[in-house]
């Protein structure tokens, strides 16, 4: 009952959907559609491409378009470098000192802050959609997340980076040593908002990749380069005077909402995701990414195949004997 809609119309009657089965079904496609972009699916790689070069786009001319509050800038520098001392913990200018001394590994640590930020990040974004697929847009999203909320970071908390603080003895590195580790420093400095050193996404990003890698891959001595570079990125930024070991906490604390938000989409953490997700091929028929390699199991209702060493070995049946009356004398 009020699950039809009768009309009469010339003496005849017509059944139809009701209102309320017909709100229902519209209500289920919604739900439907909504699930499946919460569903991990197989990246498509132009649309990678794009979308990553676009982000990275956007995020430099936000970053870049915050005021640059140069006064609030270093009065929190100020305000940090006195916490850290209250703290016992103002190590950085002794770090920065220390390897200043040794020219070799300053500018090596120089060209380590320009490049492997970009380098390392690109390179384990290329590793899952290879070889992760299912795992590959859930960990993408923890890394958009990140950056997302490092750049509410930069404008709600303008903070001066170690070198450019007044007052104190910190060295810049890159024009001490005449080389690009940076682009807030040198001729690139108008290119870069100087004062957006809270938090630190060289921490953000670098700790992403570490936990990415250490999380999937299976090799040993991978996951011990993976729990290494985030810690000697730690190292770099406090060495070369670019960051305090606090902005690092805040890059800590913006990944920490990436992954809360990647978990909270698709319901798991990104790790504990498929590795392989079904894809639709050209002619329209559904398959595995890596079925080889994942060896998925068989569905129950359907009946495992005979091997073909048995049907091989089966010697066919006998043909039926000739019946009397078929016989001839």
């Amino acid at each position: 009952m009020g699950e039809t809609q009768v009309t009469a119309q010339e003496g005849r009657s017509t059944a139809g959907p009701s209102p309320i089965v017909a709100d229902r079904t519209a209500e289920a496609g919604w739900s439907a559609r909504f699930r499946s972009l919460r569903t991990p699916r197989r990246p498509r790689l132009w649309f990678e491409i794009l979308l990553i070069a676009v982000s990275y786009w956007l995020y430099s001319l936000v970053r870049n378009a915050v005021p640059e509050q140069k006064a609030a800038a270093l009065r929190n520098a100020d305000w940090i470098w006195s916490a850290e001392k209250t703290l016992g913990l103002a190590f950085e200018e002794t770090v920065n000192h220390a390897v200043n001394s040794v020219t070799w590994l300053i500018v090596s640590m120089n060209y380590y802050y320009a490049t492997l930020h970009f380098v390392v990040t690109i390179g384990v974004l290329v590793w899952l959609f290879r070889r992760h697929p299912g795992r590959y847009a859930a960990t993408r999203l923890v890394l958009f997340a990140t950056t997302a909320v490092a750049l509410l970071g930069y404008y709600l908390y303008p903070l001066a980076p170690p070198r450019l603080m007044n007052g104190a003895n910190f060295i810049d590195t890159v024009l001490v040593h005449e080389t690009w580790g940076s682009m807030a420093s040198g001729n690139f400095k108008n290119m870069s908002n100087q004062y957006a050193a809270m938090p630190s996404m060289h921490i953000g990003w670098s700790l992403w990749c570490g936990l990415t890698i250490f999380a999937l891959a299976s090799a040993p001595w991978a996951r011990i380069l993976g729990l290494l570079y985030p810690t000697l990125t730690l190292v770099v930024i406090v060495a070369t005077a670019n960051h305090f070991w606090l902005d690092a906490v805040g890059g800590m604390a913006c990944l920490a909402f990436g992954y809360a938000v990647s978990r909270v989409w698709y319901g798991s953490l990104p790790h504990r995701l498929p590795k392989w997700v079904p894809a639709k091929s050209g002619d329209g028929k559904s398959r595995l990414t890596g079925l080889r390699a994942a060896r998925l199991p068989r569905p129950a209702s359907e009946p495992e195949p005979e091997p073909k060493s048995v049907r091989e070995s089966t010697p066919e049946p006998a043909p039926e004997a000739e019946t009397a009356g078929s016989r001839r004398p």
